[in-house]
């Protein structure tokens, strides 16, 4: 049962644009949705997840009109937002049978095993009665994603879940995810390269509330493999090559300044081809859409 999202805009009060015309087929599986802060990601989370109105366009799970119906896409829905309050002060478990409540398991007996079974699988059942004000970033996030997998969602939503996260915990919630994400939508919004390289079969990278690339990460090295040129430049020097080739990415290696420029053929004497990776798919893109941003103001 795929999301499709068609012509999705959203301007808020203030005059600001979070969504331009925004069009997306999200499959069966972890979808990646990659850009920076304030590109548009959160805004759109918000709208899938029925939290707030787009302006105009149209999104539909299946035969589901999201927009029409959206209490019945709440009872298929599990989110997990940036930021999710918890009761400091009470156990694991009781938070959880709480949420189960609200999602409509009024089963006694049925909301037990189901309290147990996600707390069993998000690796929380030891501490179940510990206080929630004790547990770790990443254990507030696992007890998140419980709630989230409440009532058996069709699709769920997670934005920047990794966010914060030490390596360890960082890894233990992406394996977590990709177990979820086998046989429903598994929607995660971050601005981590990283985390969807790992998890996604599909992408796509948002900038400006605009969709700038969707594809598979395969795909998208692809397009720009033998494309990618590096040198290693004096941090004086800089500016010059901003201003003279298209430059994506600078990383200090050694204390050294280390540019990646995007070109056809080699750029100058002194560039090394370098193998393509899907954080250079990323600043392209981006890079892309902030010039045309730039050239239109």
């Amino acid at each position: 049962m795929d999301l499709l999202i068609q012509n999705i805009s959203k301007t808020y009060p203030n005059g600001v644009r979070a969504l331009n015309n925004v069009s997306l087929t999200i499959p069966v599986g972890m979808f990646g949705l990659l850009g920076p802060n304030g590109a548009g990601k959160s805004s759109l989370m918000r709208t899938i997840a029925t939290l707030q109105n787009p302006d105009e366009g149209s999104i539909s799970f299946g035969e589901l009109n999201v927009l029409a119906e959206k209490e019945r896409l709440r009872t298929m829905l599990g989110y997990l937002p940036q930021e999710f309050g918890l009761y400091p002060n009470l156990a694991a478990e009781t938070i959880l049978d709480h949420f189960a409540v609200l999602k409509g398991i009024t089963n006694s007996k049925e909301r037990k095993a189901s309290v147990e079974a996600l707390l069993q699988q998000t690796n929380l059942y030891h501490v179940r009665k510990k206080s929630v004000g004790g547990y770790s970033g990443g254990m507030k996030q696992r007890l998140g994603i419980a709630i989230a997998l409440l009532g058996n969602p069709k699709l769920i939503i997670v934005d920047e879940p990794t966010a914060g996260l030490d390596p360890t915990e960082r890894n233990r919630f992406l394996n977590l995810l990709g177990e979820i994400g086998e046989n429903i939508v598994v929607i995660l919004s971050t601005h981590i390269v990283e985390d969807v390289r790992e998890l996604c079969r599909n992408f796509a990278v948002i900038a400006n509330g605009n969709v700038v690339f969707t594809g598979t990460p395969e795909e998208a090295i692809t397009a720009l493999q033998g494309k990618i040129w590096k040198k290693t430049v004096e941090k004086t020097a800089l500016p010059e090559y901003h201003k003279n080739h298209r430059v994506i990415a600078t990383r200090l290696i050694a204390g050294k300044p280390v540019i990646r420029v995007f070109a056809e053929t080699e750029p100058e004497s002194g560039f090394e081809p370098t193998e393509t990776d899907l954080e250079d798919v990323y600043f392209y893109h981006v890079g892309a859409s902030a010039a045309e941003e730039k050239e239109a103001v």
